[in-house]
């Protein structure tokens, strides 16, 4: 990933774009912290489609018996030796 800072970007903002419709992404640096990222729209639409963990965790099909009270004692296993 390249890194970029205010003036070299005014300078090549064409190549900068250009490189991120080809894959490769630019992440612009204001006083040597990052603070913004060029992708290309094409990268930018595939990651808005990915779900956040909100969305999967509404989107589950079970219900709520399929899952384990979080207040339960954990089940503990014994070993046929200590019994």
């Amino acid at each position: 990933m390249r890194e970029s800072d205010r003036d070299e970007a005014k300078e090549t903002l064409s190549a900068i774009v250009d490189k991120a419709v080809a894959g490769e992404p630019t992440v612009f640096l204001r006083q040597g912290r990052k603070v913004a990222l060029v992708i290309s729209l094409q990268e930018y639409e595939r990651l808005s489609r990915i779900p956040s963990l909100g969305q999967l965790l509404a989107g589950f099909p079970g219900d709520a018996d399929d899952l384990s009270d979080r207040h339960a004692p954990p089940e503990t296993a014994k070993l046929d030796r200590f019994t």
